[in-house]
């Protein structure tokens, strides 16, 4: 179904990771250790700067893969996996983008289920690579209806 999706990437978005998002997520998932939104605390840390917290480029902006028509509603988030070459500074403007990796198909319980696999990245200004995630989406049978 999106096997002709493979190797497509989308454009390249910048995001800033900000103290106030930073802030309510570091909230939202219960983890208040002060590095994310103290700032006394961040600038006598090790990066002289607050951080975000690992799983934060979750709610970053990925652009758009042309021809990519996903549904709003009905699709499971998989299983996601987060590399970081350094943490993500409070403040810092980042380029976010996405590539089509892999769509398998299998039969299951429920029917066919379609999962495609999207790599991520979070890049600098000077393009170098700061974090790297890996993601699959479930596409489930009743979904795959909607798409056909």
């Amino acid at each position: 179904m999106f096997k002709d999706q493979i190797g497509k990437q989308s454009n390249k978005v910048k995001n800033v990771v900000e103290r106030g998002a930073v802030k309510k997520f570091a909230e939202a998932i219960g983890d208040l250790h002060p590095i994310y939104f103290d700032e006394d605390t961040g600038k006598l840390s090790r990066y002289k700067n607050n951080i975000a917290p690992p799983t934060f480029p979750r709610v970053f902006d990925y652009g758009v893969i042309a021809g990519m028509n996903l549904p709003n509603k009905g699709l499971i988030h998989g299983e996601q996996t987060f590399h970081y070459e350094r943490p993500l500074l409070v403040g810092e403007e980042i380029y976010c983008y996405s590539i089509v990796k892999k769509y398998f198909e299998k039969k299951g319980n429920f029917g066919e289920m379609g999962f495609l696999i999207l790599e991520s990245f979070g890049e600098d200004l000077t393009g170098t690579t700061i974090f790297s995630s890996s993601s699959t989406i479930v596409i489930s049978e009743a979904v795959r209806k909607v798409l056909t």
